[in-house]
């Protein structure tokens, strides 16, 4: 059996450093502080940081018969994530983004979607697995609509579940019915975890996104992480860190709160996990050249 199932988006991610604020156009160059190309996809980054802790993780998505493809499943593979399971679309391309970064960790972020519009649940592998996460669910409509039910079953079956919905581009930040009942875990920033459950401050949002039936866990950047569960709170701080680059800070947290959980089954732990390895990975530029491995993240914890 599989530790965990992640089911999302897959893409390059394009990273400038030191781009203006708004870049000329009439066919301008402009010259720029840095560029790298690395892994992207919320649900990619976080399977790759899993397997960096030792999960035997697979990932679910759907990405083009193009160098694009080519570049995120050897990213994967080379991880150690199982991408056998990983459906190619014949004719549509892979998702890419673009990220302009400021000092700071603030960023623009432009996407091509791609084939991500396609991705559904008959590209879901029926395999088994202690948890199943999911990840971009605004940008993967068709999935988004059956997602309930999908995990569903999975709790059915015995696995826990988790969702990190991460930032709704259209601004309306709408739900499935039931989709909340569903997820073991909700996995929102603080801002999300505002928009999701359309209230003022974090702890109404918390109140009322755990009265939907899941445990909120809300992540905070320096500040840490807070969860609620059978009404009591429990937080846990950030290590201090200098970030070089917090792109996919917020999916290398998913990844080390699930280890944590899958681990020991203790919330505060779970937390505690999450934070180091959001923290650790802001230490290089993209999503995953930081994430560390579960003997250094346990190291940053004692």
């Amino acid at each position: 059996m599989l530790d965990l199932l992640v089911v999302g988006d897959a893409n390059p991610d394009v990273l400038v450093h030191g781009a203006p604020d708004v870049p000329p156009y009439g066919q301008a160059e402009t010259l720029v502080g840095g560029g790298v190309l690395a892994l992207g996809g919320s649900a990619a980054i976080a399977a790759h940081g899993a397997a960096r802790l030792g999960l035997a993780t697979a990932f679910a998505g759907l990405v083009g018969r193009d160098a694009a493809g080519d570049f995120v499943l050897d990213a994967l593979s080379g991880a150690g994530v199982d991408v056998s399971r990983v459906v190619r679309h014949d004719t549509l391309p892979t998702a890419l983004t673009v990220c302009l970064n400021r000092p700071g960790g603030d960023r623009a972020i432009l996407t091509a979607s791609g084939c991500l519009a396609e991705f559904g649940p008959e590209h879901v592998p029926d395999v088994a697995a202690r948890h199943v996460h999911a990840a971009s669910y605004f940008l993967q409509p068709r999935l988004a609509r059956a997602l309930p039910g999908l995990l569903r079953e999975h709790r059915a079956s015995g696995a826990t579940t988790s969702l990190d919905t991460n930032d709704d581009p259209s601004g309306r930040w709408e739900l499935a019915p039931g989709l909340l009942a569903a997820c073991t875990f909700l996995l929102p920033n603080e801002a999300e975890a505002i928009a999701l459950s359309g209230r003022g401050t974090l702890p109404e949002a918390l109140d009322a996104l755990a009265g939907a039936g899941c445990v909120p866990v809300v992540k905070r950047g320096g500040e840490g992480a807070v969860a609620l569960l059978d009404g009591e709170t429990v937080r846990a701080d950030a290590p201090s860190a200098d970030p070089v680059d917090t792109v996919g800070a917020g999916d290398s947290f998913d990844a080390g709160f699930l280890a944590g959980w899958l681990d020991r089954g203790d919330l505060a732990h779970a937390l505690a996990l999450g934070a180091v390895c959001g923290a650790l990975s802001t230490r290089a530029v993209g999503g995953t050249a930081g994430q560390p491995s579960l003997a250094e993240a346990l190291a940053q914890i004692a």
